[in-house]
């Protein structure tokens, strides 16, 4: 797992850890320290990940690093674009072409997105074209890599995460975020963390070449 010291990555994990293996790569041992783990020190942006820690065949593996840049299109820079394509995606891909070879028959990979990519919203330019960028990666990864392995997007909307802090740093916004959804709540780690366990999973053995929509309903229901 490509990120894993907080939010999404870190709830991924504590489920995972209580069947499988777990390796994180990460930039900090923020959090994962208590529990049983394997940790590689890593920066996505500036390391090359130490394939030797990790085992020869992998079964399973998710690449959790993101970025929330929204501003309105005319105050971002094209080195903002460049910023979030770098985090989104070239970092993904360049970790890709290390560990393909290693990935086992049957594996699985589940990667993550926005709902911004499927429903337009204002001042999400930059990050919906990087994970836009993502999820057009992974559908033609599982079809080149069919059957051997599945690969599969989660698209979520904000979630109570570190990286939202920002957005979610008092109780009048966090209100406002919930009223948005027709569940009327922001999300959990654990509302993404499950799904991708599935997905990771041999009950989610049939399904590749997927991107799902992890929203409280925003993106395909209005109830106004």
């Amino acid at each position: 797992m490509i990120g894993g010291s907080h939010g999404i990555g870190l709830e991924l994990a504590r489920i995972l850890m209580k069947d499988y293996q777990v390796y994180i790569a990460s930039r900090t041992k923020d959090n994962i320290s208590g529990i049983p783990v394997t940790h590689i020190p890593f920066d996505t942006l500036k390391d090359e990940l130490d394939l030797d820690v990790l085992p020869e065949e992998i079964h399973g593996f998710v690449y959790s690093p993101g970025s929330i840049n929204l501003k309105p299109f005319k105050m971002l820079s094209a080195e903002n674009f460049s910023e979030d394509m770098e985090i989104n995606f070239f970092s993904m891909v360049r970790v890709l072409k290390d560990i393909m070879p290693r990935m086992a028959e049957g594996s699985s990979m589940v990667f993550f997105s926005t709902v911004a990519v499927a429903t337009g919203m204002p001042f999400h330019t930059s990050i919906a074209a990087a994970k836009g960028a993502v999820e057009g990666f992974a559908r033609a990864l599982a079809a080149e890599y069919a059957p051997k392995v599945r690969c599969n997007v989660i698209a979520p909307s904000l979630i109570d995460t570190p990286l939202a802090s920002r957005l979610l740093n008092n109780d009048r916004k966090k209100q406002m975020m919930a009223e948005r959804h027709p569940l009327k709540r922001v999300g959990k780690t654990d509302d993404i963390a499950q799904l991708a366990a599935l997905l990771l999973s041999d009950s989610g053995s049939w399904i590749t070449g997927q991107t799902f929509g992890v929203d409280g309903g925003i993106s395909s229901l209005n109830i106004t």
